[in-house]
């Protein structure tokens, strides 16, 4: 397989995790005889810094003409801190996700059984924990009309839909539906805003067509306090924007670490695939960030380009990581391994050569992984 694969590494320790990510495709290519070829591209602070501009037009042709994007991180503390910064990283992600149209944004959430004494849930809870959130990429009320009165005293944040933006990504979340345990969620404000209630009429009109998924309709406010009473109750959740992006952020913390989840954003062109958190501007150039959740993107990257035995093997190995306490600072802050070093551990697994009896002193003076 020949692939031509966008890599975005983007700001703060973005460059870092990117990295590993490829290192571990590079070791997946290797293995299986396939062909992966990169094209490094500018978005974010750093694109403002080196262009005057958050997402360069080279970039999206680039992306526009690519099999898929592999994306590390956004932001800067410099613009977070000015409110009124006219240019901002963030507008390159928001640009680049209407340009490819990636109206759906995929994040799976698992548990780790070894991970479970860093989650602020009982371990009874996080049994079985396995469940994705399909949540609506460039619709809503970030991408409606914006409004502040001359005087600055009043706001407003316009919220629409329409009937096909709610049915494509719907489609998309059945079908998953299908290939799990057949249960979907339809997450919603239908008491209170027209929008949702338009969502729930579509949703509704859609599951006639899937009649082996079974369909539940929750208010936010409920799924909010669901993920943290009983996250094992869900399979798939479908939802709008906004909701999507807070209980999104909000399941991540299941897990242990906001480090270690994944994200694909899919839509009618190339899929681009980054980790959830953000770009953790302390930790960078220390080599300490935690790359997992690149690299579990990288493995959902695999699994577009049909090639999910790799994308298996791929999360085989992170999983081996986990198990063995080879983890970095967010996990562990006294025994942790360097974010290069669970990168070069990965790609060893996924090349073959693990696991077997490993010298764990070469690994932590960073040479060799193998005896």
């Amino acid at each position: 397989m020949q692939k031509n694969i966008v890599v975005i590494e983007g700001d703060g320790i973005g460059p870092e995790v990117t990295r590993q990510a490829v290192k571990v495709l590079n070791a997946v290519a290797e293995h299986g005889g396939h062909e992966f070829t990169y094209k490094y591209c500018l978005m974010g602070a750093d694109a403002i810094d080196k262009t005057g501009t958050p997402l360069p037009d080279e970039t999206i042709e680039a992306a526009l003409n690519s099999d898929a994007i592999l994306f590390g991180a956004i932001g800067h503390p410099k613009y977070d801190n000015d409110p009124s910064a006219k240019v901002r990283p963030e507008q390159g992600l928001l640009k680049l996700r209407k340009s490819l149209q990636l109206f759906a944004n995929i994040r799976p959430v698992t548990t780790y059984p070894a991970l479970q004494h860093l989650s602020p849930l009982k371990a009874k809870i996080l049994e079985d924990v396995d469940f994705i959130i399909f949540r609506e990429l460039t619709g809503g009320i970030y991408f409606g009309k914006k409004e502040t009165s001359a005087d600055g005293n009043q706001a407003m944040d316009d919220c629409t839909y329409t009937r096909e933006e709610i049915e494509r990504i719907a489609h998309l979340a059945f079908r998953q539906a299908q290939q799990r345990r057949k249960r979907l969620t339809l997450v919603d404000k239908a008491n209170v805003l027209e929008t949702s209630r338009l969502w729930r009429k579509v949703v509704q009109d859609i599951a006639r067509q899937y009649s082996d998924v079974k369909v539940d309709f929750l208010f936010v406010d409920n799924a909010a306090m669901q993920i943290i009473l009983n996250p094992k109750q869900f399979d798939v959740i479908l939802t709008e924007n906004m909701f999507g992006d807070i209980l999104s952020d909000e399941a991540s913390v299941i897990s242990g670490s906001l480090g270690l989840l994944p994200s694909a954003s899919i839509g009618k062109g190339a899929a681009l695939f980054e980790p959830i958190h953000g770009s953790y501007p302390q930790a960078t150039g220390k080599d300490i960030a935690n790359p997992l959740g690149s690299i579990l993107s990288a493995a959902m990257l695999l699994d577009h380009f049909g090639l999910h035995k790799e994308a298996g093997r791929v999360r085989e190995a992170a999983n081996w990581t986990l198990q063995n306490s080879f983890v970095t600072k967010d996990i562990d802050p006294v025994n942790f391994y360097f974010t290069s070093t669970i990168g070069e551990l990965i790609s060893d697994y996924v090349g073959g050569k693990i696991p077997g009896d490993i010298h764990r002193e070469n690994i932590e003076l960073r040479k060799s992984t193998i005896i």
